[in-house]
């Protein structure tokens, strides 16, 4: 049941779509002033294209996140470059929450390339110490939802990033024990079976990703 609940609020931070964002803050001019409209290429580089980009009319037009990278939506955005963008997050799990999404549509983590995820994960950390300095947190959980079962709602892959201060409850999960690692049959199996995949995966087109482990 906590774990259900736990899934529940996760899914819940994705339920408001980000192109009706007018009902946040207190509806003043002030707060529609800070809403920016941006599109994929930035201004000063028309010309220039991230070669992991593709072209803007081939993103989809379902995507919330793609309307927004478009300019056909609104959205609270953080920090841009020439691959990712940070937005907070309209139905955020506390005061801070972002996402980063890069501007490329890609459904899930496993689909975007990896000079992508880099340049997203490169970020975390100094988007991260900002969002924490500007809320009064000194901690932020990084994560992904990859996949429905694990609560992806919105299939264009993207990282939260949710600020956390002691004693928040935030996750009730967090209360629960968690059990030591055996080390026995069953894991030595899990090993192995996770190792065969990844040498799978690096012959069916992983190039430059393979283990050092034998």
């Amino acid at each position: 049941m906590e774990k259900q609940t736990r899934r529940l609020a996760v899914l819940s931070s994705h339920l408001c779509p980000i192109a009706s964002f007018s009902g946040s803050g207190s509806g003043s001019g002030q707060d529609h002033a800070s809403l920016s409209c941006y599109s994929c290429i930035s201004d000063s580089n028309n010309e220039r294209r991230s070669s992991d980009s593709i072209e803007i009319e081939n993103q989809p037009h379902d995507c919330v996140f793609c309307r927004i990278i478009r300019g056909e939506s609104p959205a609270f955005k953080l920090y841009e470059d020439d691959t990712c963008l940070c937005i907070l997050d309209t139905s955020p799990l506390s005061h801070g929450h972002s996402l980063i999404i890069p501007k490329s549509h890609y459904p899930s983590l496993e689909a975007t390339p990896p000079s992508v995820v880099a340049a997203m994960c490169s970020k975390v950390p100094f988007i991260g110490n900002a969002i924490m300095r500007a809320t009064g947190s000194d901690s932020f959980n990084l994560l992904v939802n990859n996949g429905a079962a694990a609560g992806q709602v919105i299939f264009h892959t993207h990282i939260h990033i949710i600020p956390r201060k002691e004693s928040d409850c935030l996750w009730t999960s967090e209360s629960i024990q968690r059990r030591p690692l055996n080390f026995d049959h069953r894991a030595s199996q899990l090993v192995n079976l996770v190792r065969e995949q990844l040498s799978n995966i690096s012959e069916d087109g992983g190039k430059g990703q393979e283990s050092s482990l034998s």
